[in-house]
């Protein structure tokens, strides 16, 4: 299923405090397993879900230098925690509260990665990620080139960072 970044319904979707959604991807991030409350969040079918790419459910306004850090730490072998807004298939969205951690084999070597995710604090979403996420955005936006754009809004982040004194898992447990 591939997802289209038109279809936009700014409906958002909400999900119990106690669910975990869950999801394990390959090395190349292929969907290979999903629990039911990510099927039922996202719209997806497990037909649908699994052997598509995560990038499936990526809602247009969550900035890529985001999943810039994501990668960047999960090719290191360490695991990463951040808010993330996704899109359902029918355009809807969800907040969640992402822990990615890889997934080794029984050699020790990485094999693909587990996902377990969370309801995020609304305080949380409306006075520090949302307008983070705005900026970092438009930081994007300002470039022709994606690839620049998504380099200089990692910057941007890393320099929101340094002035508040914190590394970045610092920064996401302390807000």
């Amino acid at each position: 299923m591939k997802a289209t970044n038109h279809l936009l319904t700014h409906h958002e979707r909400r999900f119990a405090a106690d669910d975990v959604i869950v999801t394990k991807t390959d090395l190349k991030g292929h969907i290979t397993y999903a629990n039911r409350v990510f099927l039922d969040l996202s719209g997806l079918t497990l037909e649908t879900a699994v052997g598509a790419p995560h990038s499936v459910i990526r809602h247009p306004d969550m900035p890529r230098c985001v999943f810039k850090l994501l990668w960047d730490r999960l090719q290191t072998g360490r695991e990463v925690f951040g808010y993330i807004v996704n899109r359902a298939s029918n355009g809807d969205y969800y907040w969640v509260f992402a822990h990615v951690t890889p997934s080794c084999g029984s050699d020790g070597k990485v094999v693909g990665y587990h996902s377990n995710r969370r309801l995020p604090k609304r305080e949380t979403l409306d006075q520090v990620i949302q307008p983070l996420y705005k900026d970092l955005l438009a930081e994007e936006n300002r470039h022709e080139n994606r690839k620049e754009g998504m380099n200089r809004a990692f910057d941007l982040l890393m320099a929101k960072l340094k002035e508040r004194g914190l590394d970045y898992d610092e920064f996401i447990f302390s807000i």
